[in-house]
């Protein structure tokens, strides 16, 4: 619990240090990859650091949670502390490696602010950063327990059974145990990390939905070959490619146990399911694991991508929305080719008006940030609560989906 005369000492220089944290967080990171270079090599994503998008996410956690704290209409962070806490565990994060954290940050914070980070700014900022982290332990400790595993040991060895080519840029890998003998449960939503080791010796970790994992003898991901855009300085994916390149069957793979909070809860409320790209995987994974459970609840699933050739999962996702009683599908292709529109398969970009969106529906939601922001606005205009819409953001995020108003 954070003292009153600390949330007074918050509320009067919360604008200062909101303002100053996207300077903080970079020496932050300087600091403690000086200190720990092994955390920059092995732990954190070094494309993401070379984008700055993880000092986005920093900065835009400890934003929220300070304002939540002193504010009386702050929004709800439940779901950015389920979300953080769900990767922490994925990544194996430990109670211990907090306080190497509070320290570099609260080092860098000194350094930005000088003067004004007297021992009483420190002494409450400290406050906020302790209680933050105690709740994020806990919750990542009951994670931790589900699997009744001791803090960290999330890590198993597992063997590639197949690998498919699902579209020119992406595969997937079908993972089994070495001894065959059955894995953890997972739910329909969660991901894997997968930590590969680089010719330079770094031992890096991404994470990937589970496309499918109802029967426990094998686990499916589907991982995109991310290219790169030097002319916008995005390196292309190291993890991704390598896997491309070099992980084939019979290969093994280090994978944690499954974490992820975007999941499909048992109901009878119609579902309605959103994704483009790559972001069809989490949805594959709830559509497997509805039709496993013969679900009869009003299904309907929405697809946008570049083409129809790009679409990953294309046939068994269409193949799976006709094993569900009564469920539809329609997709959206920016490039159609000579194919004509018909009634489920239109040109452009998603637009809500083209289907029937059921108000109570619980919704699904996965892809780039700009387009979910697109499909909420356009949820929002149906009247459909915010509370009802979940979504996935892969990679980073810096909580503004979260944190605010649904984008005008």
């Amino acid at each position: 619990m954070i003292s009153q005369s600390a949330l007074s000492v918050i509320r009067e220089t919360l604008p200062v240090v909101g303002a100053s944290i996207g300077e903080i967080t970079p020496i932050f990171y300087r600091r403690m990859f000086t200190a720990r270079p092994d955390l920059e090599r092995d732990l954190f994503n070094r494309g993401n650091q070379a984008q700055g998008e993880q000092q986005k996410a920093l900065a835009g956690a400890i934003a929220a949670y300070a304002t939540l704290l002193v504010s009386d209409d702050a929004p709800n962070i439940d779901a950015m502390m389920s979300r953080i806490s769900n990767k922490h565990a994925s990544l194996g994060i430990t109670e211990d490696q907090y306080a190497i954290v509070y320290e570099h940050l609260f080092a860098a914070i000194a350094e930005v602010l000088g003067d004004a980070a007297t021992p009483e700014v420190v002494d409450a900022w400290s406050e906020v950063y302790w209680d933050m982290a105690d709740a994020l332990i806990r919750a990542e400790n009951s994670l931790y327990s589900r699997f009744e595993v001791a803090p960290g040991d999330v890590w198993r060895q597992l063997v590639v059974t197949s690998r498919t080519q699902e579209s020119p840029t992406t595969i997937s890998l079908e993972l089994a145990r070495e001894d065959g003998a059955a894995l953890p449960e997972a739910r329909p939503g969660q991901y894997l990390s997968i930590q590969v080791t680089l010719p330079d010796g770094a031992q890096q970790i991404r994470q990937y939905s589970l496309t499918c994992a109802s029967n426990r003898a094998s686990w499916s991901v589907t991982i995109k070959a991310e290219p790169g855009r030097a002319d916008f300085g995005v390196p292309a994916g190291e993890v991704s490619n390598f896997i491309h390149d070099n992980i084939f069957e019979n290969d093994t793979l280090r994978c944690s146990l499954p974490y992820g909070d975007l999941v499909v809860e048992e109901s009878e409320d119609p579902l309605l399911l959103v994704s483009a790209g790559i972001g069809c995987t989490p949805i594959i994974g709830a559509l497997n694991h509805l039709v496993q459970a013969e679900a009869t609840r009003p299904v309907t699933v929405l697809h946008a991508d570049q083409s129809m050739a790009s679409h990953a999962h294309r046939r068994e996702m269409a193949e799976l929305v006709k094993q569900l009683p009564g469920a539809q599908m329609h997709h959206w292709y920016e490039q159609l080719g000579s194919r004509a529109v018909t009634e489920t398969i239109h040109e452009g970009f998603i637009d809500l008006g083209e289907v029937s969106v059921n108000p109570n529906a619980q919704v699904y939601l996965c892809g780039p940030p700009p387009f979910m922001n697109a499909v909420r606005r356009g949820l929002a205009g149906l009247d459909v609560p915010a509370d009802n819409v979940h979504f996935e953001v892969f990679g980073p995020d810096t909580w503004t989906a979260a944190a605010e108003p649904v984008p005008a």
